[in-house]
């Protein structure tokens, strides 16, 4: 699990000449092809997996199950965003797959920190995400905990939704508390990103662009991804 770990930081680095690092979601892909799908963004740097318990987001997408098969048939990093009342539950089974980061979400509640750290045991990377109404100064207690931070730039549960221009000053915030505190999480965005808006996103702050309609729904795949690298690199 150590191993998994060193892999996932060694394929995305610290440095900003390698921002920004592509995560296609699952969440927008044709699942009645997936292995097909999966195939056309091997061009990725990881992977964005979105379990919904329509409990949590009022819709329900997938769970460890598909997670296990996709495992099998991609060699991207896998990144899981929980979406759940009760993250606890599957975070041991996941640890299990080969899953390299595990977030939670700061709304769902509970022991936090506790969620983290056995994130952490497991040999994951541990992230906390941030819905577009929660405040930075919301989580700052648990930002010297984790390994990454998912700014949401739509309201969770459904794909292809507009990204909310709000969210750019949180992720400035956590860019400065990052730079300020010399800490090395990094800073995910997901919601509504597309190769026009890339470019805003990253000059903010973000490392992780995470792109579901702009990818999968392209008729070319590697062409969408690598239009939002280059928009994102150019504000750089």
């Amino acid at each position: 699990m150590v191993a998994r770990l060193t892999n996932l930081l060694t394929r995305l680095g610290q440095k900003d000449l390698d921002r920004p690092f592509i995560a296609p979601s699952l969440l927008a892909a044709d699942f009645t092809d997936l292995k097909t799908e999966l195939k056309r963004v091997e061009s990725a740097d990881l992977l964005h997996l979105d379990v919904m318990d329509g409990v949590f987001v009022p819709n329900i997408s997938f769970g460890p199950l598909v997670i296990d098969a996709v495992s099998k048939v991609t060699k991207l990093p896998l990144d899981v965003h929980l979406m759940v009342q009760n993250p606890e539950i599957m975070i041991g089974d996941l640890a299990k797959m080969k899953v390299q980061a595990i977030t939670i979400s700061f709304e769902s509640g509970g022991h936090l920190h506790r969620h983290i750290t056995q994130i952490k045991k497991s040999g994951c990377l541990a992230g906390i995400a941030l819905n577009p109404g929660t405040s930075f100064e919301s989580v700052v207690a648990l930002l010297p905990f984790v390994d990454l931070v998912l700014v949401m730039s739509v309201n969770p549960g459904f794909g292809g939704q507009s990204f909310i221009p709000e969210v750019l000053p949180k992720i400035r915030m956590l860019h400065n508390y990052r730079k300020d505190h010399d800490k090395h999480f990094f800073i995910s965005v997901d919601g509504g990103v597309n190769e026009k808006n890339a470019g805003v996103i990253v000059q903010a702050g973000a490392d992780i662009l995470v792109s579901g309609s702009a990818v999968f729904n392209q008729k070319d795949a590697t062409l969408a991804i690598d239009n939002i690298r280059k928009n994102g690199k150019s504000r750089l």
